[in-house]
C-alpha cells in the first residue's frame, strides 16, 4: 500500500515538471509595416534526480514511523482486550 502512494506522488511530480508557454509579439517595422512573431517557450522545473530521491526517502521514513505507531497502537488494543477478557472471566 505504501509503494502505491509513493509511486503516485512521483508520477504527479514528473507530470508537473514541464510547461509550455506561447507569446505573440507584434513588431512595427521602420517602413511602417507590422509583423507578428510567435515565441514558444518550454519551462521545466529545476528538479533533479537527487532532489526526487531525497523526497522519496523522506516520505519512506515518515511512512515507516507512521506504520510503527499503528502497529504499536494495534498491539496496545490487543493487550487491552486480553486484559478485559481476563477481568470479566474471573
Amino acid at each position: 500500500m505504501k509503494k502505491y502512494g509513493i509511486m503516485a506522488a512521483i508520477g504527479l511530480i514528473m507530470a508537473s515538471c514541464s510547461q509550455t508557454e506561447t507569446k505573440t509579439e507584434t513588431i512595427k517595422n521602420p517602413d511602417g509595416t507590422t509583423s507578428v512573431k510567435t515565441i514558444e517557450t518550454e519551462k521545466t522545473s529545476a528538479l533533479d534526480s537527487a532532489t526526487i530521491q531525497n523526497t522519496v526517502n523522506t516520505a519512506k521514513e515518515k511512512l515507516n514511523v507512521a506504520g510503527e505507531k499503528l502497529d504499536e497502537a494495534a498491539d496496545n488494543v490487543r493487550e487491552d482486550l486480553r486484559t478485559k477478557k481476563r477481568d470479566t472471566v474471573r
